[in-house]
């Protein structure tokens, strides 16, 4: 009678059609956009590139769990394939395929499957490899080629950056900068990052497919465009418009892609809104104070650490739970 014993838990019994192969499809097909105008932008190296990480990171991941794990293969939910172009979208599009195929082993074998697999890491396995990567090659992950063309050339952060630290004022600054080319993609950068528009699109898509809210990506830009917005206001010859902090760099990359990851961000809306604050806070920081032009990596993967914090204090309330005598 035992083994016919029926186990039945407590409502409510929620069912629904996401799974995550459905999720990282999704993903993936946010971002062609950006895949595209990067392509348009770089050439044919920046679609090596991306396959080429892809391919490593799915060879990665089936290699440990057949070799090392020996469990049940998971390549098939998508999952480092998401991993595999967020990978090449944080690198530059003339980066060596062999820096790539570190920055795989790094991002699936140490920031992925070295905590047990998806749902168990506590930290973006491609932001993993890509600040692993800026400290052990900071040369090749720092020279980019201009878009449409072979010439190498500083990101819009970078040449403002130290433009500003050798006193140019922020007009001058401003005056070699074009923000609807940052926007549609006519800058330097890694290739994520080139087109905002493009990411945006893809930002809109993953929201009609409800598989993120607008809770991270909006608070993460909102929180910078108020802290850009602060500085440039009180003294706007010193610093840079909140526009083109919004427009450069990886803000919308790491705001949408990078943050909104469900393994490592809180399980809550009170918690993403923190999380989120706190990501724009010290990306901030580190591009206005800090000696790196951009600080999204840095500051995504540190507020990854406070996240078992944040879901331990900021809970969902429990069904049929009473507060204050209510």
């Amino acid at each position: 009678m035992d083994s016919q014993k029926l186990v039945i838990s407590p409502a409510p019994h929620v069912h629904g059609s996401n799974d995550t192969r459905r999720m990282m499809g999704d993903v993936l097909i946010a971002l062609l956009p950006a895949l595209l105008v990067s392509v348009l932008a770089y050439g044919l190296q920046a679609l090596v590139v991306t396959a080429f990480s892809v391919a490593c990171c799915v060879l990665v991941e089936w290699f440990i769990q057949k070799f090392m794990l020996k469990g049940a293969s998971t390549i098939g939910d998508l999952s480092a394939m998401v991993t595999g172009v967020l990978l090449a979208f944080n690198l530059p599009a003339n980066i060596h395929l062999g820096l790539v195929a570190i920055g795989a082993v790094v991002a699936i074998g140490i920031g992925k499957m070295t905590f047990g697999g998806l749902g168990k890491n506590p930290f973006n396995p491609a932001l993993v490899a890509r600040v692993f990567m800026l400290v052990a090659f900071p040369v090749a992950m720092t020279t980019f080629p201009e878009a449409a063309g072979a010439v190498t050339g500083a990101t819009p952060l970078a040449m403002a950056k130290e433009a500003l630290k050798a006193g140019v004022p922020v007009g001058e600054v401003m005056e070699s900068v074009d923000l609807v080319a940052m926007s549609l993609g006519m800058k330097s950068g890694s290739m994520g990052e080139i087109s905002v528009v493009a990411l945006l699109i893809g930002f809109v898509w993953l929201l009609c497919r409800r598989v993120i809210s607008w809770h991270i990506p909006v608070c993460v830009l909102g929180t910078m465009a108020l802290i850009s917005s602060v500085a440039w206001l009180a003294s706007p010859e010193e610093f840079m418009s909140p526009i083109f902090h919004l427009c450069s760099g990886g803000a919308v990359l790491g705001a949408v892609y990078m943050a909104t990851d469900y393994v490592s961000s809180p399980m809550t809306k009170k918690g993403m809104v923190i999380y989120a604050v706190g990501i724009g806070v010290i990306t901030m920081l580190i591009r206005i104070w800090g000696a790196y032009p951009e600080g999204m990596s840095f500051a995504i993967l540190i507020m990854n650490s406070v996240v078992p914090l944040i879901d331990k204090y900021v809970r969902p309330r429990r069904f049929g739970a009473v507060r204050n005598g209510k």
